[in-house]
């Protein structure tokens, strides 16, 4: 029970990498918080709720600073804590250079970056005052490498990793760790309208021959969320089967 007694938000919890992060953590003992704007999000805490895990979902957008103050503010003020955050939260608008809009710019940045940004700063004080927490963000290994198609992704993933950079700087004196973890390929729901044939070229450009599954992108998340990673901060953590090599 490696989060015994750990209080966590996981933002994009309800389905996806997310909802395995959720999983996993419930598993080894967290009362997991589950924001999303998905209504998924109920079902994914109810079915963990069901095995004996504990879970709440919250019907939120990270981009909504009011709400996701009072949320933050509401939860601590119930369980006395918030030990670690997980920042999942993302979507995807991929266009080329030429042909994506403003809006579709403005959409990525505004969950993936400045989402991260909200839901950090509402919990940071709460971490700070008791001298303890967990900040693990998701990137991605575009974010290292970029990606055709993918100028708004890929640069709200670079800039992740550079904030998780920044924030051991600035919260490391009261321990809290900041990271980062950056999945290459993985079998979502995001990916299931993807041709079989394409799959398959995809996979064929990965050394391990294959996707990942959530749960293999949610165990690096679970390292870092840990007390074994105490002495582990500001790094991007990257699970893709050895694509960025």
């Amino acid at each position: 029970m490696r989060l015994q007694n750990k209080v966590a938000i996981v933002t994009g919890g309800a389905r996806g990498i997310g909802k395995a992060i959720s999983e996993l953590f419930a598993q080894e003992g967290a009362s997991v918080l589950i924001w999303d704007v998905l209504k998924e999000g109920k079902a994914t805490a109810e079915a963990i709720n069901n095995r004996g895990g504990k879970a709440e979902f919250f019907e939120i957008s990270v981009t909504d600073k009011t709400l996701v103050h009072a949320t933050v503010k509401a939860i601590h003020k119930r369980y006395g804590k918030i030990d670690i955050l997980i920042n999942n939260a993302g979507i995807t608008r991929d266009k080329t250079l030429q042909k994506m809009s403003e809006d579709e710019w403005d959409a990525v940045i505004d969950v993936n970056l400045k989402g991260v940004f909200l839901c950090t700063q509402a919990v940071a004080p709460y971490m700070k005052e008791a001298g303890y927490g967990r900040i693990v963000t998701a990137a991605s290994n575009v974010g290292l490498r970029g990606n055709f198609g993918q100028t708004n992704y890929s640069a709200t993933k670079a800039g992740v990793i550079a904030m998780a950079k920044t924030w051991t700087m600035e919260l490391g004196k009261y321990g809290i760790t900041a990271n980062a973890v950056a999945p290459g390929f993985t079998l979502t729901e995001m990916v299931e309208k993807i041709p079989s044939e394409h799959m398959e070229n995809i996979k064929k450009q990965i050394p391990l021959q294959k996707a990942a599954q959530p749960i293999d992108i949610a165990y690096g998340y679970l390292y870092l969320a840990s007390d074994e990673a105490q002495y582990v901060s500001g790094i991007c953590l990257t699970i893709d089967g050895g694509i960025s090599r």
